[in-house]
């Protein structure tokens, strides 16, 4: 409907993910995995800051991300849609496996995403807990990665939206398990593991199709797994959630000998 009528993809986006995060946040509530991993309002104050504070830089930064892809990326599909959409998801989940992976590997960048580790819940509200240069990274290289491969702009919009779904999905603090599907897409069941302080279960870094777990050896989940603690491993080596400037400022500074780890162990 938004290609045939011509509408904003910015506006859609944004509508789509607001309804989006209101629907889970009601199931938090009517079927919750963890009742203690609820926000309270102190969090509810924090994760919101956050969030803003996201979508307005990750906004304006993304302007000339969006003019490169409106550029390169091709105006009508070359095969049909209901061909390239899947296509474009293939590749595109590929992209975000790999930077995000890159994210827990590298410790520099590990100084960025370890941001989005430090709550002790997992949730919807949280998922917006992020440093926004590690933000702008993963969604550029996805969103180049397509437009540079060859993908029309409505494919690009309609696996932004697929991710904007997923991306809150995982993070949903639910009672669903979707059995045999943990095969192929990712889940709330999987990412709570990718959330724990347990390196060797510590894995599943898409949030959008989990083939790329089984392709690559991150893929821990089984039936009736729950995370041993969610969370740094390292509480220490990066501020509190509530800490929003020294956040920021964190992968600047110079990161102390006796704090070297991070979520599951991974390099900070």
């Amino acid at each position: 409907m938004t290609l045939r009528y011509h509408l904003d993809f910015g506006q859609v986006s944004f509508f789509f993910m607001v309804g989006t995060v209101t629907y889970l946040t009601v199931l938090e509530r009517v079927i919750p995995y963890e009742r203690n991993w609820h926000p309270d309002r102190g969090e509810w104050g924090w994760y919101g800051v956050y969030f803003l504070l996201t979508m307005v830089a990750s906004g304006l930064a993304q302007l000339p991300v969006m003019a490169v892809v409106g550029a390169l990326a091709l105006p009508t599909p070359m095969i049909p849609m209901w061909a390239e959409v899947p296509s474009a998801l293939l590749l595109g989940s590929l992209a975000s496996y790999l930077v995000h992976r890159l994210g827990h590997t590298n410790p520099w960048l590990w100084r960025l995403h370890g941001v989005h580790h430090v709550p002790e819940k997992v949730n919807v509200a949280n998922n917006g807990v992020n440093h926004i240069f590690d933000v702008l990274l993963a969604q550029s290289v996805v969103q180049l990665s397509l437009a540079l491969i060859g993908f029309s702009q409505g494919s690009v919009f309609a696996v932004g939206l697929f991710i904007i779904a997923q991306g809150y999905f995982v993070h949903a603090n639910i009672d669903v398990r979707i059995g045999w599907l943990n095969y192929v897409f990712a889940s709330p069941e999987q990412h709570r593991l990718h959330h724990s302080t347990d390196l060797s279960e510590a894995g599943h870094y898409s949030s959008d199709l989990s083939i790329w777990d089984w392709m690559f050896g991150s893929f821990t989940w089984r039936p009736g797994r729950r995370p041993v603690m969610v969370g740094l491993q390292d509480p220490a080596s990066f501020p509190k959630t509530g800490a929003v400037v020294s956040t920021f400022l964190h992968p600047w500074r110079r990161a102390s000998p006796a704090r070297s780890t991070g979520a599951g162990g991974q390099p900070a």
